[in-house]
């Protein structure tokens, strides 16, 4: 099974989730989301794929995110602009992701990643 694990590395979540992959023995690419952040054709690509709503692919706690005070401005946007927007910079990017053939997990949530592994 390929997997990419997308992440930032000073992240304490991302460096918890690695760490499990790690003693899973988990085989996977590993992707600076910071200084290779995803593309919005990429972006699109996972969504359709997670099952998720788009919103929840956004760093909502990040300094980016509030910054750009997107609580009150992704409602009236499109997913085409959503998109775009996060393929702008990696911190508005959730993370990690685990982007799977099949699946994509955003976040780390270890009974998640425990029933796929």
């Amino acid at each position: 099974m390929s997997v990419l694990f997308l992440e930032y590395p000073k992240c304490s979540t991302c460096q918890k989730a690695k760490k499990w992959l790690d003693e899973h023995k988990v085989k996977y690419e590993d992707r600076h989301i910071k200084e290779n952040n995803p593309t919005a054709e990429e972006l699109k690509v996972w969504h359709q794929r997670s099952g998720q709503a788009l919103k929840k692919f956004f760093n909502t706690s990040g300094m980016v995110y509030r910054s750009l005070e997107l609580k009150d401005k992704l409602p009236g946007m499109s997913e085409e602009e959503q998109l775009a927007l996060l393929a702008t910079d990696g911190m508005l990017v959730k993370r990690p992701l685990l982007i799977m053939e099949d699946k994509v997990l955003i976040g780390f949530k270890e009974k998640e990643w425990e029933e796929i592994f």
